[in-house]
């Protein structure tokens, strides 16, 4: 069978971890759920490990979160868009924003919901995603902070999402600045400044990161271990949260060379040329995973022998080598995955997801810890 693996003691593992380190530069963090897609046993067992703030980019997702566990602090990490400003007041405890009109229409949605809804205002930094250009911060800000009905909790950015910019202490300083010059001007303060995510996570465990930065927004790594910057899997997280099992169709001995003349004619993809003389025979397991399913470049075998050889939008080939060690048909091929396959795979619905264990047993495990995990981030911030 072919089946999405969540393991929930690895995600555990990985909350411990990264909670302690959030601990020790003093810091608030949020969840970043949306690789989920709204997965119910998965949310739940978050809210067990004492997650209590979520953030999604998904209006569907936060429903979702909204009816299993309702007593979640939301965070909107998408752009708020006018056509649905009601939705992400009535969902969202928090949105992230770079547009006064937005703002001014959360505002007026707040009113009539009987709201405060909290904001955090993006700025730019060089990543070229959202954000409105630090010229105008001072004017932009004028306009939003007396707004009856938002309350702005501070400011934040994102780096290394879009164009790849590897994030440095220049940009962070440059926020801790530009918030003392807001709570100077204004005199108002600004609880947070929320720039933290999977990529700052390895200037963090440098030490190099200013404390003044004090929110993290955080999801791959929970989920993957990923190191963004170096590649790998950070120091103390484990890279098995998820695992990809693709069952066996077929199990051959094959040449591990095409013969014919090739072409790009194909709709499949093709992994990097391994060198294989012409006569090279090896065995080859044909996975009942394809394109259809998920991003196949995104898929690693665990076992480093194994190889991917290429795949269609119904399957996936993979070299074995010389000896398949008694795989057969029925038997599965493990897989990691990379953060777009991953999405793929969990949005998609054609491969079966379950966490390991069940919920219910994982729940009796935890029955006697109390600990909160991920508190709240509104928590002694907000008016």
């Amino acid at each position: 069978m072919n089946r999405l693996i969540i393991d929930l003691n690895a995600l555990r593992h990985n909350l411990d971890k990264i909670g302690s380190w959030m601990d020790k530069c003093n810091a608030k963090w949020t969840v970043v759920t949306k690789v989920l897609c709204g997965h119910v046993d998965t949310l739940k067992a978050l809210q067990v490990m004492g997650v209590r703030s979520i953030g999604d980019s998904r209006l569907m997702n936060l429903r979702a979160v909204e009816r299993i566990v309702p007593d979640l602090e939301s965070w909107y990490l998408r752009l708020p868009h006018l056509s649905a400003i009601e939705e992400i007041v009535s969902l969202a405890d928090v949105s992230l924003n770079s547009e006064i009109e937005t703002i001014i229409a959360l505002n007026e949605v707040a009113k009539r919901q009987d709201k405060i809804h909290r904001i955090i205002i993006m700025i730019e930094l060089g990543d070229l995603r959202e954000g409105i250009l630090p010229g105008g911060l001072i004017r932009f800000y004028e306009h939003v902070f007396n707004l009856s009905n938002i309350e702005v909790l501070g400011i934040g950015t994102n780096v290394g999402c879009l164009a790849g910019v590897v994030p440095n202490i220049d940009q962070f300083a440059q926020l801790v600045l530009y918030r003392e010059l807001l709570e100077l001007k204004f005199k108002h303060k600004l609880p947070l400044i929320s720039a933290g995510s999977s990529i700052v996570l390895p200037l963090t465990l440098e030490g190099r990161l200013p404390r003044a930065v004090n929110h993290f927004r955080i999801g791959e790594s929970i989920f993957l271990g990923s190191n963004l910057v170096d590649g790998g899997t950070l120091e103390g997280l484990r890279d098995d949260v998820v695992v990809l099992e693709g069952e066996i169709a077929e199990i051959k001995e094959k040449s591990l060379v095409p013969s014919g003349e090739t072409s790009s004619i194909t709709s499949g993809t093709t992994a990097a040329k391994e060198e294989y003389s012409p006569c090279q025979r090896g065995y080859r397991a044909l996975v009942a995973i394809g394109q259809l399913d998920t991003g196949t470049t995104g898929i690693i075998p665990m076992d480093d022998r194994y190889h991917i050889a290429g795949s269609s939008s119904d399957i996936t080939v993979v070299n074995l080598g010389d000896n398949p060690e008694g795989l057969t048909i029925g038997d599965s091929v493990r897989f990691k995955l990379n953060y777009a396959a991953l999405l793929h795979l969990m949005s998609g619905k054609y491969i079966n997801k379950e966490t390991r264990p069940g919920l219910v047993e994982f729940s009796a495990s935890l029955a006697s810890i109390n600990d909160t995990e991920v508190a709240p981030v509104l928590d002694g911030v907000t008016d």
